[in-house]
């Protein structure tokens, strides 16, 4: 799965030019992509129905006029393209320079000669879009003969998914560096998806060895998670050679993304029908009833879903009520009582309600379960107070023991973010010494990552193929060192409590209800996060009367909180420098400013 991406830096900087070359002065750099990004897709298209293009237009020719639907035919090894798409038109994309004056209207034929699953591709590109421009610069000739280059190999016998992947994410990086445009999700490095991708199906390569089996990402990009996955599990020469058959789903809300997952999926030989467009928290494009044996995903986290929240929507003023079983879940309460709670977090952050998605499709343990990789940020672990329904989330995982085991990711490995990031691994198959557990891994130190000789955008560091085993192996030994740390479901929860303190008049005297019962200050009021493990009034007493002897709590009043906090469980204490050690240093720098600091002082 190793993949060289310097090998592809030649190509990806040819494509970069086109623009500089072709399209300045006709496109605002903001449009450079609706152009780059189709062409590359149309030409990695073109290549691979090069060989077969007589075959098909003989066949296109003769049953035209005989039969209605030729798309058996055009798709069939023996008659066609021997691929899930075919282009019946007379021309391909080098054939097209050989009429310089009439390629405008040859391109517009050679765009409607494509089945009917790549129409869609152009479609969600909005090419056609582009044509009445091309023609009306006459740029149409110097840019099919840009990407007709032998320096652009698009071909998919030599540029894998994976590798296309890349270039594709590399390039809308560019893209978005050269307008200053945030990129609006988060690009998963090829490393990382191989370590997800281990770490979902390493634990269960005995189990997997024949069968058929659903794999999905709901958020599916270009598509690099499904195709990368299904790789590693069936590579005949990999570390786990299944001889099973894995079926690849996926959606995507992003028009150009949902063109080039499709694209791909076609050259793959996947079935193109199983990626849908749409978002996938209120445009779920498959039968509710559908589930998957393994989830990979990357959504977008610190990003609005308040659009899925108006079509889901049917509470009323701030409370939001949503009726969808997905979302709508048992969770106890601070008595143990289970309760059905509409869980949704905060509308500025749906990276959550992907979690609580993929958790309605996995499989029954009794039909084998599923497995899931999600990659989060940090505020999935600890943002929401008690209560609160990214606390809730949280509370419903761990309860029903789902939580295998959280890796925090080294900073600056994507492109487009510095910040924290963390592979949950999710199951409801888990080992017997798993169960009750959660596993926290801290892989962010040095000790496993290394500096990139060159940074892409934001991306400075990266994992070798050592330090992805070397976090496998802290997976599957299970136990406690420097880097791994075991808890159980509870150390995670707590009892909000609300402490209240009586009121007081100018006397001193606490002030009374006619119950005789102090009256609460309103502003001594706080609040105290008991352990769940913990007994609460023992805690109280221990905790909070030594500091305010007449304080109470409310035992009706209490909510239920979950939270992760990697800072915590792997804080190192560093002890204070000694008085010596800093009056050397002092004296060291008295001497390299040759007695400038004596003479300040003085």
């Amino acid at each position: 799965m190793n993949l060289n991406t310097q090998s592809l830096q030649p190509i990806i900087n040819f494509i970069w030019t086109v623009a500089d070359d072709v399209l300045i002065n006709k496109y605002l750099e903001n449009q450079y992509q609706d152009v780059i990004l189709p062409m590359t897709i149309l030409r990695r298209l073109d290549l691979a129905l090069e060989p077969t293009k007589d075959k098909v237009q003989k066949t296109y020719n003769e049953f035209k006029d005989k039969i209605d639907n030729l798309t058996g035919l055009l798709t069939s090894k023996e008659h066609g393209s021997g691929l899930a798409f075919y282009n019946t038109s007379p021309y391909t994309m080098k054939m097209l320079l050989a009429d310089p004056k009439n390629i405008d209207t040859n391109l517009l034929d050679y765009i409607n000669g494509f089945s009917e699953n790549v129409q869609d591709i152009i479609s969600k590109f909005k090419f056609r879009n582009q044509l009445e421009t091309f023609e009306n610069t006459g740029i149409t000739f110097s840019l099919i003969e840009k990407f007709c280059s032998p320096k652009v190999e698009l071909s998919p016998d030599k540029i894998s998914p994976m590798a296309m992947g890349y270039m594709f994410e590399d390039l809308i990086r560019r893209f978005n560096e050269k307008t200053n445009a945030a990129a609006g999700r988060h690009f998963t490095p090829r490393e990382i998806i191989e370590l997800m991708t281990h770490l979902v199906y390493l634990p269960v390569k005995v189990k997997i060895q024949q069968g058929t089996y659903l794999v999905y990402d709901p958020c599916a990009g270009s598509g690099a998670m499904l195709t990368q996955s299904k790789l590693f599990a069936s590579d005949s020469d990999g570390e786990i050679k299944s001889n099973g058959t894995f079926h690849l789903y996926g959606q995507e809300n992003t028009g150009e993304m949902y063109a080039i997952c499709k694209s791909d999926m076609l050259l793959k030989g996947e079935d193109p029908d199983k990626i849908k467009f749409g978002s996938t928290l209120s445009e779920y494009g498959f039968d509710p009833n559908l589930r998957f044996n393994f989830m990979l995903t990357n959504p977008p986290y610190g990003t609005s879903w308040k659009e899925d929240i108006k079509v889901l929507n049917v509470g009323s003023g701030k409370k939001v009520s949503i009726v969808d079983k997905r979302f709508n879940l048992p969770v106890k309460n601070f008595k143990g009582e289970l309760e059905e709670t509409c869980l949704t977090s905060r509308s500025n952050d749906g990276q959550l309600m992907f979690m609580l998605h993929m958790l309605s499709k996995m499989k029954d343990p009794k039909d084998g379960g599923s497995r899931i990789a999600t990659v989060q940020n940090g505020s999935a672990l600890f943002t929401g107070d008690a209560g609160s329904g990214e606390s809730g989330i949280r509370q419903y995982i761990l309860e029903n023991d789902l939580l295998e085991c959280i890796i925090q990711l080294p900073n600056d490995m994507f492109y487009n973010t510095g910040i924290s990031t963390y592979i949950w691994i999710i199951s409801n198959v888990k080992e017997e010494k798993r169960k009750g557990k959660v596993q926290l891994i801290n892989a962010s130190s040095l000790d496993f990552y290394k500096s990139m000789r060159k940074p892409l955008g934001d991306k400075r560091v990266e994992l070798s193929g050592e330090h992805i085993i070397k976090i496998q192996e802290l997976y599957f030994e299970f136990k406690e060192s420097e880097y791994s740390l075991i808890f159980d479901n509870e150390d995670f929860g707590s009892y909000q409590v609300i402490v209240h303190q009586p009121e007081k008049d100018e006397s001193g005297n606490i002030i009374t209800d006619a119950k005789r019962k102090p009256k609460s200050d309103k502003n001594l009021k706080d609040s105290e996060s008991v352990p769940m493990k913990e007994n609460i009034d023992e805690y109280f007493e221990r905790e909070v009367l030594p500091f305010a002897p007449n304080a109470w709590y409310d035992k009706t009043k209490m909510k239920v909180g979950y939270e992760i906090s990697f800072t915590k469980y792997f804080y190192k204490h560093e002890p204070l420098r000694s008085l010596s050690d800093i009056e050397f240093d002092i004296m060291q720098l008295e001497k390299e400013t040759d007695g400038l600091l004596k003479e300040i002082v003085d």
